[in-house]
């Protein structure tokens, strides 16, 4: 007999970013929602493609799926979003957590994004933490995981639980809390009360490396896994611990090679900067002179 509370996953890895994106339904309906989709982004040529978000739509469409509603776990750091696109092809609506305000307040200055207002506009909709809403036979809960940024959410959709970057495989640990309003403290609570989940749980990664000594991308866990095994938050890790294991370890990071085009165009709910006179649209980089 099926299990009612269990929606269907199809996951998409994009090597390029190692990103994972996701097409969620339930069986009994062909209402879908697509989590964190990709822009393919090609940052030696400035050329962008929509190969991946492609991919998803086409596959809802093979599926005679209709897709609802783009979700967007945080403004990613790392890939550009495909969500616009994703919208304009089917009619979908982009939705965000809340304190998406906050990220558009920090960042709008760094790029001198005189067009963007901070309220979160450039969104459809801002998810407040609890919140519950239905897509079709969907049932999504938001829980707010801040900590990698302020804007951090996670959508449990029956038994499954998508956390954006806040969780990785347990090999790999968790996400790094040293981007602008990012805070180490903050994540690991966030962590927490995703563990306090049932065990059962399935959790969904926006993301995966290969810890070393494995020689396949995995994206799937279990919150019962993840107590046990992940090596930065497992059961008996302190906050103590974690934030100085999290704080020397975000130290020897390198930036995210995407990181300036992703937040200006995320944090725009993916859209690019306004066209200028001669019809393109420029991605800027602050440029810091060492003293």
């Amino acid at each position: 007999m099926p299990n009612s509370d269990r929606p269907v996953i199809r996951a998409f890895f994009d090597e390029g970013t190692n990103t994972i994106s996701y097409l969620v339904w339930k069986p009994e309906d062909t209402t879908a929602v697509v989590i964190d989709p990709v822009l393919d982004f090609n940052h030696r040529s400035g050329e962008a493609t929509t190969d991946s978000a492609d991919e998803v739509i086409k596959a809802a469409k093979d599926g005679g799926l209709e897709i609802a509603w783009v979700l967007e776990t945080h403004v990613h750091a790392d890939h550009l979003s495909g969500a616009p696109y994703i919208k304009a092809k089917t009619g979908a609506k982009i939705g965000i957590g809340e304190r998406i305000r906050e990220v558009q307040k920090i960042f709008r200055p760094i790029f001198n994004a005189t067009d963007l207002a901070a309220d979160g506009s450039s969104f459809d909709r801002l998810f407040a933490d609890g919140e519950t809403f239905s897509v079709g036979a969907l049932d999504i809960e938001v829980i707010a995981t801040p900590g990698h940024t302020p804007a951090c959410i996670s959508y449990k959709i029956g038994d499954a639980l998508f956390v954006g970057d806040t969780l990785f495989m347990p090999d790999f640990g968790t996400a790094r809390a040293d981007f602008p309003g990012g805070d180490a403290r903050q994540l690991f609570r966030s962590i927490k009360k995703l563990l306090e989940l049932p065990p059962q749980t399935r959790v969904f990664m926006c993301h995966d490396y290969k810890a070393e000594g494995r020689d396949e991308y995995a994206w799937e866990s279990t919150i019962g896994e993840e107590r046990a095994n992940n090596v930065h938050v497992r059961d008996g890790v302190s906050e103590d611990e974690f934030v100085e294991m999290r704080t020397a370890r975000d130290e020897k990071l390198d930036m995210p090679l995407l990181l300036l085009p992703s937040i200006q165009v995320n944090m725009r709910a993916g859209a690019l900067p306004p066209a200028e006179e001669n019809g393109v649209s420029y991605l800027k980089i602050p440029v810091k002179l060492a003293s």
